[in-house]
């Protein structure tokens, strides 16, 4: 009797402890396996056959379609260059070039991911509509009130602890596995200032 009481504990703290770390792995809403350029995460496996059990969860749970490999790519940025959480009340300058794709697009979202309501309705930028340097280049102003230039609309009405993330999709790029990803360069998320 004594030998079953303690297998029987054994099982269940096993299970508690195998749902707990499921459950905290998912919880993060980080998939494993991240490439990081700087601020930004890239996650190429997701969407293929490689693509490990936690994530596959992740996106199930938050109801993501990742881009397949001959899709694209998405970029996920939760940071600005110093290191800081980005915050929907600041102003924010996204500068630099992006590897080459057939097109590409920038979107604001909530901490979890979500698209917000702008004052304009409109939630991204996108490479065809850009104005950019004589080198290529660009910068944008990431702000909730308008800005000259190219302006990438933040939350009409935001706080500081909803979070934030920019996502950046590139389609028909060659960039789609982890190994494309060495040597390139990403745009720069520099905090302007915050109210």
């Amino acid at each position: 009797m004594r030998t079953l009481s303690f297998l029987t504990l054994i099982v269940v703290l096993a299970s508690l402890l195998g749902i707990g770390s499921a459950y905290i792995m998912i919880e993060r809403e980080q998939p494993l396996n991240a490439v990081t350029i700087g601020s930004w995460r890239a996650y190429p496996k997701a969407g293929t056959a490689e693509a490990d059990p936690y994530s596959v969860a992740i996106y199930t749970r938050g109801a993501v379609v990742p881009l397949a490999s001959g899709e694209g790519l998405a970029l996920v940025a939760r940071e600005d260059r110093s290191g800081h959480l980005l915050d929907p009340t600041c102003i924010y300058r996204i500068s630099g070039q992006t590897p080459t794709a057939r097109l590409w697009t920038m979107t604001a979202t909530d901490g979890d991911g979500h698209l917000v309501e702008t004052r304009p309705g409109r939630v991204h930028l996108d490479s065809q509509n850009l104005l950019r340097n004589p080198d290529g280049s660009f910068e944008i102003n990431a702000a909730s009130e308008p800005h000259s230039g190219n302006w990438l609309p933040l939350a009409a009405s935001a706080n500081a602890s909803e979070g934030m993330r920019f996502v950046l999709r590139l389609y028909d790029a060659p960039v789609t596995t982890g190994a494309a990803l060495d040597g390139i360069t990403l745009p720069v998320i520099e905090r302007l200032g915050c109210p």
